[in-house]
């Protein structure tokens, strides 16, 4: 989670909402990747986007089979769908997202025996420091647009 904490501050030095996030196969960092999308003008450029097309790029394979992604924010349901179809093996994420989250916060989509893929998941790893960089983010965000 280290890792995907120095991926956010990367995004949050860069202007964007800062999430990381790292994928790692067989003890081994296959990727990582912090959002991106108000630069790339990408509406799908989060940070778990991108770490799974690297490393599918990495695996020369589209399945992400036994692989871990950590991120520093709970997933929205696009990432929890491409997760879903990478068929990545777990999700560990740092701080829940109340607003978006779709692992466990506003859906439970990790839960639904009907797709065809289950994903173990674990919530809250690093969660305080995790939240503070968005929460720091957006209040500095508000204080600036704030008229005077």
């Amino acid at each position: 989670m280290r890792q995907a904490i120095a991926q956010a501050e990367i995004a949050l030095a860069t202007g964007e909402v800062p999430v990381g996030a790292v994928i790692v196969y067989h003890d081994r960092l296959l990727s990582s990747a912090y959002n991106c999308p108000i630069s790339s003008q990408d509406p799908t450029a989060h940070a778990e986007i991108i770490a799974i097309r690297k490393a599918a790029g990495a695996l020369t394979n589209y399945r992400l089979v036994d692989a871990t992604l950590y991120v520093t924010l709970e997933p929205c349901l696009m990432c929890a769908g491409a997760i879903i179809q990478a068929r990545i093996a777990r999700l560990v994420f740092g701080a829940s997202d109340p607003k978006n989250g779709a692992a466990e916060s506003l859906y439970r989509i990790f839960d639904d025996r009907r797709l065809n893929h289950a994903v173990s998941v674990q919530g809250g790893v690093l969660g305080q420091e995790c939240g503070e960089i968005l929460s720091g983010f957006f209040r500095r965000k508000r204080l600036s647009s704030t008229p005077k």
